[in-house]
């Protein structure tokens, strides 16, 4: 494999290296529901044995929806009862959970990054609404970005065991989704673009997301097989889109993985006009952002997996430390608190899963 097929695979490197190990773990035994501590403003709605819930939205009535993505599996916690599956996928990944009207959507991801099917279940009935797999074949947003270095010299581009700039290629792998007035926007990372699916099921590229450019770290020359020259160099970065959002202004706010791995700074929140397009970024130096939520009054909530806490920024761009928590992977805003799924990657390859759903009073 090249050097640039290894850098422009999308498929979030981050939690693929966890796959092996989590889908190993026994799905017998159901995921722990725990008891709120008396007088504790911290709720676990789940209390353990979730595998990689990367994924969670919660209904009006305080129904949590939450994925075991490399289980194939989608578990609904309604309160006062236990978890319960409500959707499974064979030999696939279950992720990109959201809930609207009463209708839940979500996302199966199979093979090579190429099959992203969008599937809603409402009334009971599981149906497919979109191949975004099959839009990426023919669309590729992202092959108008040119990835890669930017400053590199003839002798060190000469180290390198594939070209040194590539541009977008077809690849999907639904990451997140929100529905807004029968439209549903889809956060795609290995398009690097957001997408949206109307009510017919037509699929229209709302934006590709613009790379991120930052210096090539000493960790990712390792992890890539690149040479020592190309450490420090500029490099633009795919986006990978991890996270997509309606705010209360009607534009989609975007969290993106930056495609840096190593716990750099560089993922950042786009906001997009879904009309037009246009696409501005609101916040940035972020590490490894994959989950986001906007409440009513503007304020972002921020997963950063492995910065290990929630940040909240306020309106005006102030932020801090909402919560500290081991690996939270997503984020959600209902009725005044904030959830949130935390140890969702295995500590270690012969750890057992053990991922919580959790809340607070914002």
């Amino acid at each position: 494999m090249s050097y640039s097929q290894r850098g422009r695979s999308r498929r979030i490197g981050v939690v693929a290296a966890a796959a092996a190990a989590a889908c190993a773990a026994s799905l017998s035994a159901p995921p722990a529901v725990a008891a709120p501590a008396a007088g504790s403003n911290q709720r676990p709605v789940i209390g353990g044995g979730l595998i990689t819930p990367l994924s969670l939205d919660v209904q009006r009535n305080g129904a949590v929806v939450v994925s075991q993505n490399f289980a194939g599996q989608l578990l609904r916690k309604a309160p006062g009862r236990p978890p319960r599956v409500i959707a499974t996928a064979r030999n696939g990944e279950i992720g990109a959970v959201s809930v609207a009207d009463g209708v839940v959507t979500y996302a199966v991801s199979r093979g090579d990054n190429e099959v992203g099917l969008i599937r809603q279940i409402r009334n009971g009935r599981n149906r497919l609404v979109a191949n975004l797999g099959a839009f990426e074949r023919r669309a590729n947003p992202d092959r108008v970005v040119r990835y890669g270095f930017l400053n590199l010299g003839p002798a060190c581009r000469a180290q390198l065991d594939g070209p040194a700039r590539y541009r977008g290629i077809e690849e999907t792998h639904p990451f997140s989704t929100t529905s807004n007035r029968g439209t549903t926007y889809v956060a795609d990372a290995g398009a690097n673009a957001i997408f949206a699916i109307g009510p017919r099921g037509r699929v229209r590229s709302v934006a590709p997301l613009p790379g991120v450019v930052a210096p090539v770290s000493a960790a990712t020359a390792e992890q890539r097989n690149l040479p020592d020259c190309a450490i420090g160099k500029r490099y633009r970065f795919e986006s990978v889109p991890t996270d997509v959002e309606v705010g209360p202004d009607g534009k989609l706010y975007v969290s993106t993985l930056g495609g840096q791995d190593d716990g750099s700074p560089i993922s950042v929140i786009y906001r997009i006009n879904p009309r037009n397009g246009r696409t501005v970024k609101v916040a940035g130096g972020l590490v490894t952002a994959t989950g986001l939520a906007v409440a009513r009054d503007g304020t972002m909530y921020v997963a950063e997996l492995f910065a290990g806490r929630i940040t909240r920024i306020g309106p005006g761009g102030r932020r801090s430390t909402f919560k500290s928590q081991p690996l939270p992977g997503d984020v959600e805003v209902r009725d005044g608190r904030v959830y949130a799924t935390v140890n969702v990657l295995p500590p270690g390859e012969t750890s057992p899963p053990d991922g919580k759903v959790l809340s607070w009073r914002r």
